[in-house]
């Protein structure tokens, strides 16, 4: 094989997680690849998003709802909603730290998704979900933690690429929802895209008017990838 191929895989057709009535397949590229680590830097620019080991963006037979979708840190700035949620969240000390996992870390994961997913078998995460989900050993991972007086309350697993950030997964302490974390962290995250010179924060897909994605539209502008190019998104 040439050394400047990469081989794609087509999964099988699976169930949609946005839509019940229909099957999603994505492309994955071969998680064996050498020099993994740099083809994933290239890949986040062309609106691929990791999970776990597996670098992959949605091609499906008969939709193509998901778009990538990303921010341009230099013009963004915050709506009046974000700013409140900047003001109520301005006691927490936010910190980069290592990727990895730590029974903390872990504490606070599995209390999430048992709240936030319950019966769907993500629920009953074991360490090496953690492990497994939130991080590869060759991806750039970092962990942006957010305390309350030390006691972690947020947990955000972020790649720091050439290209930008991109936001893997985000998680928080249930009883805190009313700080309004999932949205604090992304505004942490272009913050710092912002110290570190870097163009976008990736924010994985978007669907047009579907009701989990309305608050990645609230980020504007907004851009998305259609036909190869990335364009302003009309939200």
């Amino acid at each position: 094989m040439h050394p400047r191929t990469v081989r794609l895989f087509q999964t099988l057709p699976h169930p949609c997680g946005y839509f019940p009535d229909r099957e999603a397949q994505n492309l994955v590229i071969d998680p064996a690849a050498p020099q993994i680590d740099r083809i994933y830097e290239l890949a986040v620019a062309r609106g691929y998003r990791r999970a776990g080991g597996h670098v992959y963006f949605p091609r499906c037979g008969r939709c193509s709802a998901c778009v990538a979708c990303r921010v341009p840190v230099a013009r963004f700035r915050p709506d009046r909603s974000q700013r409140r949620c900047l003001a109520r969240n301005a006691d927490l000390d936010v910190a980069i730290a290592a990727g990895g996992y730590s029974d903390e870390r872990f504490a606070l994961y599995r209390r999430y998704l048992r709240s936030r997913h319950p019966g769907g078998g993500m629920d009953d995460a074991e360490p090496e979900d953690f492990e497994r989900f939130l991080r590869a050993p060759w991806s750039p991972t970092r962990f942006i933690e957010m305390r309350d007086r030390g006691r972690l309350v947020a947990l955000a697993a972020t790649d720091f690429c050439t290209s930008g950030l991109s936001a893997v997964y985000t998680c928080f302490d249930p009883d805190e929802a009313a700080r309004g974390l999932g949205v604090f962290a992304i505004l942490s995250q272009i913050r710092m895209a912002r110290e570190c010179r870097l163009d976008h924060v990736y924010l994985g897909f978007w669907i047009a008017d579907h009701p989990k994605m309305h608050y990645k539209a609230r980020f504007r502008p907004l851009e998305i990838l259609r036909d190869g190019a990335w364009r302003e998104a009309p939200v």
